[in-house]
């Protein structure tokens, strides 16, 4: 799904509630695992403005590839420092599917009609959230799925990681700069999966 400049009404606000669920959801499930940090930091939450980073809104926009602010969290106030991380990396991209489900039913039951708002923005919110979601399950930093990675990894091995990700960080930034194609080239695939899977058990229903 291409961007069209006549459709930035709606797209503008889908990336920003998408987001805003996405940094929230870090915060909030860091939260309930005894961590104070995000409470601390005023990420825990709903207003956009402290969740949303400027440069990776504007790539979201011209390459349907960014990124938010990431959530400080401190893992030693987790009962199991591994289990947590893995817990509270996981939240953000479960958000976005479990949003874009809920998307799916509204515009496939037609109660988008009820809201007053034109189904293009509903399809770019639905666009949207399985693009992120699925995005930041990539298991590079500063992804979710580098510490959904680091926390399913035996031992100590997942936090060996970490000595590398100043460098991983700069060889992936340029990924997204110079080999956008590379990347849609992986994630065209598993979106295309987890829309499949969605719109099937949607389309039990409705």
């Amino acid at each position: 799904m291409g961007m069209d400049i006549r459709n930035i009404i709606y797209i503008f606000p889908a990336i920003i509630i998408v987001l805003t669920l996405h940094e929230y959801s870090h915060a909030k499930m860091s939260d309930l695992l005894g961590d104070p940090t995000p409470r601390n930091r005023g990420r825990l939450t709903l207003n956009p403005l402290a969740h949303i980073d400027p440069l990776g809104l504007l790539m979201l926009m011209l390459i349907r590839l960014g990124w938010a602010k990431p959530v400080p969290t401190s893992p030693i106030y987790y009962r199991d420092r591994k289990r947590g991380t893995l817990y509270v990396a996981l939240a953000g991209p479960a958000s976005g599917i479990v949003l874009a489900l809920v998307v799916r039913i509204i515009i496939v039951s037609g109660l988008f009609r009820w809201t007053g708002i034109p189904v293009q923005f509903f399809t770019y919110l639905y666009f949207y959230s399985l693009v992120i979601s699925v995005f930041n399950l990539l298991p590079v930093y500063p992804l979710d799925g580098s510490r959904i990675l680091q926390g399913l990894l035996p031992g100590n091995r997942g936090y060996k990681l970490v000595q590398y990700q100043n460098q991983i960080q700069v060889v992936f930034m340029l990924i997204i700069f110079l080999a956008n194609r590379l990347l849609w080239a992986i994630l065209n695939p598993i979106i295309g999966v987890i829309d499949f899977v969605i719109t099937t058990a949607v389309g039990l229903f409705f």
